[in-house]
């Protein structure tokens, strides 16, 4: 079930700073105390293969959200043990040293089971009935969350599907653009592009015009 439009949850979680600090964050709170909007992205596990493309990805662009009034979390399974290690692990190694943002550690799962985001694995039995047999990590799951703790946006990847982080920073824009303005955003609308009122007759205009 779609999260769009609901507050994200009201939980509090472990987490790390790239200092090694161990913290407590509520996504919530991050949003709505600092008036600021949050990038929170879900991976399945530290030491792994796509996952540190995306955590590199993420703060290679990290100046962007910054620039947008957004906070970027990371978060997994792991605990902040396993992130600590891993933040001292070299990029040329597999690492994701340089990485600058916080990164949960959910370790008893309750904001991804919360979400809805971890991975259900099952085998089936000779009569074909699924059985479950238990679940380790999340999806690549990612939200988008406002000033009000509202999440204007959710998307979850299969394991192997790596994101586009350049989709994030355009999303961004585009709400921040309905939050000022009133408009709405068409298909593949960025930043300095034409938006449109949400009636019959703009979109005609649009569409004429585009």
């Amino acid at each position: 079930m779609s999260l769009v439009g609901r507050k994200f949850p009201n939980i509090t979680v472990d987490a790390i700073s790239e200092m090694g600090d161990n913290l407590r964050i509520n996504v919530l709170e991050e949003a709505v105390n600092n008036k600021q909007k949050v990038l929170l992205f879900w991976y399945p596990k530290d030491f792994t293969f796509v996952c540190p493309t995306e955590l590199h990805a993420f703060q290679e662009a990290l100046g962007e959200f910054e620039k947008r009034n957004t906070k970027v979390i990371g978060a997994s399974c792991d605990t902040n043990e396993v992130h600590f290690a891993w933040l001292n692990t070299p990029k040329d190694q597999g690492g994701i040293e340089g990485v600058t943002y916080p990164i949960l550690a959910d370790t008893h799962r309750q904001l991804a089971n919360t979400l809805g985001i971890v991975e259900q694995d099952f085998e089936y039995d000779e009569d074909g009935n699924e059985i479950f047999t238990g679940s380790n990590v999340t999806f690549r799951a990612t939200y988008l969350i406002d000033e009000t703790g509202k999440i204007f946006h959710e998307a979850v990847n299969d394991m192997p599907l790596g994101r586009n982080v350049k989709e994030f920073i355009r999303l961004i824009d585009a709400y921040t653009h309905v939050q000022n303005h009133g408009e709405v955003c068409p298909a593949n609308w960025e930043e300095g592009k034409d938006a449109m009122s949400a009636d019959r007759k703009s979109t005609a205009e649009y569409l004429a015009n585009h």
